[in-house]
C-alpha cells in the first residue's frame, strides 16, 4: 500500500507527458485545406490530355501530407487520387473534356477536403451530323523477316460510314496513335462519290502484345460545311484478328485419329494459345468439337468413315485479356469413304436423266406419229413396165414330153404378183 502511494506521483507525471505528446501530434481541428490553383487541361496528342495544377500558396504549413482528388466529369465519369500536380490521361476528345480537382489530406482522413476547382476543354468545332459513324478497326500479325523492328509486323484496317449530313464533297482523313507514334493513312478505299470510307496500314508501330490503347482519329474537309472530327479508343485484344493455326495434319492408325498443328503466326509464344478442333464424320453426318490447350489431339474414331478436320485459335487469358477467335483453318480430309464420291453420283444422275428424257421422247413420237410427220417418206415414181420373171422347166418322161412354163408377173409399184402356170 505504501509502495502504491509512493509511485502515484510518477504515474501522474507519465500520463501528463503522454497527453502532451498526443496533443502535439494531432493536427489542429481548425486547420483548413485550400483548393489547388492554376488548374488547366491541355490536349497534347491524339486522344490524350494533360491536367496540371499547383498547390495553393496560401495553404497553412503543417505536418499534414497533402494529396489531390481528381474527378473526370466528361466525356465519361471517373475519379482517382494522386500526390502529383500533373496527370496524363488517354481519352476521346470529340465530345469535349472536363475535370475537377480538390486538395485532400493524404494521411489523415479526419480533415475535410477542400472545395473543387474545375477546368474544361471544349469540343472541337464542326457541323453536327458530318462526323463519321460506325468506325471499326482490326489488326493482324504477319511474319516479316525483312524489317529491323522484329520478326512480326502488325497491319491495321479501319472502315467507317459517312455522316448522314456530310456534303457530297466531304473527304475524310484518318490517323492512328500508338504510344508516342502517330501515323496518317496513305491507302484509302472510296465510295461511289469518291469519299474515303476505309483505310489500310500494311505496316504499323503497333505491338500486338502491348496493353496500351490504340487511338484512331478521323477529321475531314468540305467546301460546304465544317466537318466535325471523331476519335475512338480500341483495346488491342478486342480488335486483334488472330491467324488460324498453321500446318494442320492428321493420321489414322486403326481406330486412332491423331491431329497435329502449329501455333498461329503471332508474337505470342506457344503456351499462350487455346484451340478448338472440329471433326466432321462424313458417314454419320455429325460434328465433334474438342477444346485444347496443346497442339495435338488423339481420339478414337470409326475407321470406315471419312473425316473433315479444322482448327481455330485464340490467345489465352493467361497471356492477354480474352479477345477474338481466328477463322477456321482450311479443312483437311482423312480416312476411308465407302460411299461414291459426289462426282460419280453426279455423272450417274446425269446419264439416268438423259436416258429418261430419250425414252419419254420416243414414246411421244410413237404415240403421236411425230416421227412420220417430222420425216415423211420420199415418194417413188410409179413405173408402167412390169418385170417379168419367166421360168421354163422342160421335163421329159419316157417317150412323151411335158412342157411346163411358169410365167410370173411382179408389179413392183402396186406390190402385186401374178402367176400363170401353163402345162
Amino acid at each position: 500500500m505504501l509502495d502504491a502511494i509512493i509511485m502515484a506521483p510518477e504515474l501522474l507525471i507519465l500520463l501528463g507527458v503522454a497527453v502532451i505528446l498526443q496533443a502535439n501530434l494531432l493536427p489542429d481541428k481548425k486547420f483548413l485545406l485550400l483548393p489547388p490553383v492554376n488548374f488547366t487541361i491541355k490536349a497534347v496528342n491524339l486522344a490524350q490530355v494533360v491536367l496540371r495544377w499547383e498547390p495553393n500558396p496560401d495553404q497553412e504549413q503543417s505536418n499534414v501530407q497533402l494529396g489531390y482528388h481528381v474527378k473526370i466529369n466528361a466525356p465519361q465519369e471517373d475519379d482517382y487520387e494522386t500526390r502529383n500536380t500533373e496527370s496524363s490521361l488517354v481519352t476521346i476528345l470529340h465530345k469535349g473534356f472536363s475535370a475537377s480537382v480538390q486538395t485532400v489530406p493524404w494521411n489523415d482522413r479526419s480533415l475535410q477536403a477542400s472545395n473543387w476547382v474545375s477546368a474544361e476543354l471544349k469540343a472541337p468545332p464542326g457541323s453536327p451530323g458530318t462526323e463519321i459513324v460506325n468506325l471499326t478497326c482490326t489488326t493482324n500479325t504477319k511474319a516479316d523477316n525483312y524489317t529491323h523492328t522484329g520478326p512480326y509486323q502488325v497491319s491495321l484496317h479501319c472502315t467507317w460510314l459517312v455522316g448522314k449530313d456530310a456534303p457530297d464533297d466531304t473527304q475524310y482523313f484518318l490517323y492512328y496513335r500508338y504510344r508516342s507514334r502517330t501515323e496518317e493513312c496513305q491507302e484509302y478505299s472510296k465510295d461511289t462519290l469518291r469519299r474515303n470510307v476505309a483505310c489500310w496500314f500494311p505496316r504499323t508501330f503497333i505491338n500486338s502484345k502491348g496493353r496500351d490503347s490504340l487511338a484512331v482519329y478521323v477529321n475531314g474537309s468540305s467546301k460546304e460545311a465544317a466537318i466535325k472530327p471523331f476519335d475512338q479508343l480500341f483495346a488491342l485484344h478486342a480488335i486483334d484478328r488472330v491467324n488460324p493455326p498453321a500446318n494442320v495434319t492428321a493420321e489414322i492408325k486403326g481406330t486412332c485419329l491423331s491431329i497435329h498443328w502449329e501455333k498461329p503466326v503471332s508474337a505470342f509464344p506457344s503456351h499462350c494459345f487455346d484451340y478448338e478442333v472440329k471433326i466432321y464424320n462424313a458417314k454419320k453426318g455429325y460434328f465433334q468439337t474438342e477444346k485444347m490447350t496443346t497442339n495435338t489431339l488423339i481420339t478414337i474414331i470409326d475407321d470406315v468413315s471419312k473425316y473433315y478436320i479444322q482448327v481455330k485459335a485464340a490467345v489465352s487469358p493467361v497471356c492477354r485479356a480474352t479477345g477474338l477467335w481466328s477463322e477456321w483453318s482450311q479443312p483437311i480430309y482423312v480416312g476411308k469413304d465407302d460411299q461414291k464420291p459426289w462426282r460419280e453420283w453426279f455423272l450417274i444422275a446425269v446419264m439416268m436423266t438423259i436416258c429418261f428424257i430419250l425414252l419419254i421422247f420416243s414414246l411421244i413420237c410413237r404415240i403421236c406419229h411425230l416421227w412420220t410427220k417430222l420425216f415423211p417418206p420420199v415418194p417413188v415414181p410409179k413405173s408402167n413396165t412390169n418385170d417379168f420373171l419367166v421360168t421354163i422347166n422342160n421335163e421329159k418322161t419316157g417317150s412323151s414330153e411335158t412342157e411346163i412354163e411358169v410365167i410370173s408377173y411382179v408389179e413392183q409399184a402396186g406390190f402385186e404378183t401374178l402367176e400363170d402356170f401353163v402345162f
